[in-house]
């Protein structure tokens, strides 16, 4: 192993200040079942963008130190200050997932069982070049899968796993998904297409329809089309689709999805109900692209909710027995069904670099970056 060991934390001060910079850290040391991985890729997530940008504003972000330990500094509005006191004055480390070698091992068997194996890991702090892991957020790779190509084994393709699985568990037949031509929505389609399970995909742009068409996408509707609704419910009638994962969040699309639900439901329905349908419609918020609040114009009757979707707390619910049948899932598919794609890679120091955050920030469709903390 290295001498060295550096990691990207991000700090919010009292004075209102977000500070993102590198740190050199002790080397760790395995605890009986844990093992130390050298960490080679970790991908740039919307989920890890949330912790190192906080809620600060990057319009106002600002640049210095040296090439090799840039510091980024920008301003938090106040008045989201009060949502942040437990991280006001603490170095928070950042990445989520990431993949490497496993470098040491501590005195269990199945600690000894990784040395040397290419494994995935969990758990946060992955921006560093070696983390301490404890086995069971390990999840050890084919051979010969590389780092990168494992990079991205947890978020997105647990995520999208969870999504199916929480279909199944709650009585749904069909899914729809907004922002559907992103680096998750493709593997959404690649696992539902494979189980034979209807998908409608939400985009805003003609390309993104074309993309996800050219996969294989049988159901693509575009929400910047004078027709989307009339095509939405068109899609939702066919397929009965009554469950939505939406990582757009605010504004009306929310909305939107649960009247088409209810319009489709009802089309053939003679007979008026105050109440509306009995038919329970669920839309799970994912994420934050808009920020702004939720808007729901109840035109859906009583049956419905709106609800958020956390990974981590749909695991917990999904039980052990299917979670390691995800996992091993994920495993073995790592470069076919749930391959994640890269188009820019950058060290440590380049991902705080201006222009970089910049690029990365937009969270374009088609635009991942991998960053590759051993450069």
């Amino acid at each position: 192993m290295s001498d060295t060991n550096i990691q990207l934390v991000s700090t919010i001060s009292a004075d209102n200040k977000l500070t993102l910079s590198l740190q050199d850290i002790d080397m760790p040391q395995p605890g009986a079942d844990e093992v130390v991985v050298r960490i080679e890729a970790a991908p740039l997530n919307p989920s890890d963008q949330a912790v190192l940008f906080s809620a600060a504003d990057m319009s106002t972000a600002t640049q210095s130190g040296t090439e090799e330990r840039p510091v980024i500094t920008a301003d938090v509005p106040a008045q989201f200050m009060p949502a942040l006191k437990t991280r006001v004055g603490k170095d928070t480390p950042v990445g989520n997932e990431g993949a490497g070698t496993v470098v040491a091992a501590g005195s269990s068997p199945a600690a000894q069982a990784l040395m040397g194996k290419t494994v995935a890991v969990i758990g946060g702090g992955t921006y560093r070049q070696y983390l301490s892991a404890n086995i069971q957020s390990c999840l050890v790779l084919k051979d010969g899968t590389t780092a990168k190509e494992g990079a991205s084994s947890f978020v997105n393709p647990l995520t999208a796993l969870a999504m199916v699985e929480t279909m199944r568990a709650e009585g749904h037949k069909a899914i729809i998904h907004a922002a559907a031509a992103s680096s998750l929505g493709q593997m959404l389609n690649r696992i539902c297409m494979a189980d034979g399970i209807d998908l409608i995909n939400i985009v805003r742009k003609e390309e993104q329809e074309t993309l996800l068409r050219d996969m294989g996408a049988k159901y693509v509707v575009n929400s910047s089309k004078d027709s989307f609704l009339a095509d939405l419910t068109a899609a939702i009638t066919e397929t009965g689709a009554t469950i939505a994962f939406d990582p757009i969040g605010g504004g009306q699309l929310a909305s939107d999805i649960l009247n088409c639900m209810e319009a489709a439901i009802t089309r053939d329905v003679e007979e008026y109900n105050v109440y509306g349908s009995n038919t329970f419609k669920q839309v799970y918020v994912y994420g934050g692209l808009n920020r702004g609040p939720i808007t729901l114009n109840r035109n859906f009757g009583f049956a419905w909710g709106v609800n958020g979707f956390l990974l981590f707390n749909t695991l917990g619910k999904l039980g052990t027995e299917t979670v390691m049948s995800m996992r091993k899932r994920v495993a073995e598919e790592i470069t076919t069904t749930f391959a994640s794609r890269y188009t820019h890679e950058v060290s440590l120091a380049e991902a705080l670099q201006l222009d970089s955050i910049a690029a990365y920030s937009k969270q374009a469709t088609g635009e991942k970056y991998l960053i590759t903390p051993q450069s």
